[in-house]
């Protein structure tokens, strides 16, 4: 009797740990739950590489992608892979070179929204000269070629400054080029050891982000003209891990470190 009440304990105490070690999901903003509806999701509930329907891949360097990162991107395993309801993107550096494969997914073409309330949930890589981002951009640059067309960056995070985040949108008007992008960026704590979501509502009035439920910054459109606001087409959402570059390796690469990963629990879309 002692073993069989014994064993019924250790049962119920595993289960308890194990389920307060699961972070929990943010609740949706009542906002979101009273207008819209779920239109578009992946959930990784699924095994090997991500959904070929819903996801496609940036592939090579591209001369620094705009801002000096040396990573080349993939589509391998390695890089990119779903297991056990993650999907999680690697940062590797390849061997004892200084070259480093990484993975970028993007829905262009396959998932593209014009307004609406997308919301990721993710945990951030570690590591000196890391740059993981969470980001949209136009599916047809209907105002001309970058800034003109706009970018909704979600969220973005530089490594040498651990637990920062970063919301920024770009236009013609506001943009890093400038120096007078509508930004802002507050520490996180625990961005890196666990899951948080990251959201943006988007109406024709005003880009709000949401961190883990709550408002962390919002900007309204001044109804002036699309060269403040180009945020009238519809973008599609990337996700990536960049190493170095001209913002990610400000201080430098760790030279200890080999990966770097962004794990990514779900992409939910609501219109």
């Amino acid at each position: 009797m002692k073993k069989i009440v014994f064993s019924a304990l250790m049962v119920i105490g595993l289960s308890l740990i194990f389920t307060g070690c699961k972070d929990k999901e943010a609740p949706l903003p009542e906002y979101v739950k009273q207008t819209m509806s779920l239109v578009w999701a992946d959930e990784f509930e699924y095994e090997g590489k991500p959904d070929e329907s819903k996801w496609s891949y940036s592939i090579g360097n591209q001369n620094g992608w705009g801002n000096g990162e040396i990573q080349k991107y993939t589509d391998k395993p390695e890089n990119v892979n779903v297991h056990k309801g993650i999907c999680t993107i690697t940062a590797l550096r390849e061997g004892k070179s200084n070259r480093w494969t990484s993975a970028r997914m993007k829905t262009e073409h396959k998932g593209f929204w014009d307004r609406g309330y997308i919301e990721v949930r993710a945990k951030l890589p570690e590591g000196v000269g890391t740059w993981p981002a969470i980001w949209m951009m136009p599916e047809a640059n209907r105002h001309g070629q970058w800034p003109r067309s706009g970018e909704i960056d979600i969220m973005e995070h530089v490594g040498f400054d651990k637990d920062r985040v970063h919301a920024t949108v770009h236009s013609k008007a506001f943009n890093h080029k400038q120096g007078n992008q509508k930004t802002r960026s507050d520490i996180l704590e625990g961005a890196t050891k666990k899951f948080h979501t990251y959201a943006v509502y988007w109406t024709d009035d005003v880009i709000r982000w949401v961190y883990d439920g709550e408002t962390f910054y919002e900007t309204e459109n001044p109804h002036m003209s699309w060269e403040e606001w180009p945020f009238d087409h519809p973008f599609y959402l990337i996700l990536n891990v960049a190493i170095g570059g001209t913002w990610g390796g400000q201080q430098g690469i760790d030279k200890k470190m080999t990966k770097a990963a962004m794990e990514v629990d779900y992409v939910r879309v609501y219109q």
